[in-house]
């Protein structure tokens, strides 16, 4: 079983930047093929996908993020990262991290935590 920690959440006013990290235990990082994930969950609403990494580093992101959220990973390090800007109040959730090998594979890891993140004046 792999785990995967989600840190570096916290309040910021909009417009602001912030970069929240996601570190896993194992080898998961060097498994090929193998995508990392970053979704969001706010209260009363089903956690959504907010952008993936593959490990040749192409990217994907929601339309809602896309040109204002940068997903990362260093292999060595065996981190995930997710660089915020120009954050917007609708940003505000909990923010999760997972990998899976495919889009129909299962997750790789029990859903943690998450970290939280609030976008407010």
């Amino acid at each position: 079983q792999v785990d995967m920690v989600e840190s570096g959440g916290g309040l910021v006013q909009p417009g602001e930047s912030l970069r929240v990290s996601c570190a896993a235990s194992g080898r998961i990082f060097r498994v090929s093929p193998m995508y990392m994930y970053w979704y969001r969950q706010t209260p009363g609403k089903q956690r959504e996908f907010v952008a993936r990494i593959s490990n040749g580093g192409g990217t994907n992101y929601a339309d809602s993020v896309q040109g204002r959220f940068t997903i990362s990973r260093d292999n060595a390090e065996n981190t995930l990262y997710l660089q915020m800007n120009s954050l917007k109040p609708e940003d505000t959730g909990v923010y999760f991290c997972n990998a899976k090998k495919s889009n129909f594979a299962n997750w790789e890891a029990k859903w943690g935590q998450g970290t939280q993140v609030t976008v407010a004046s």
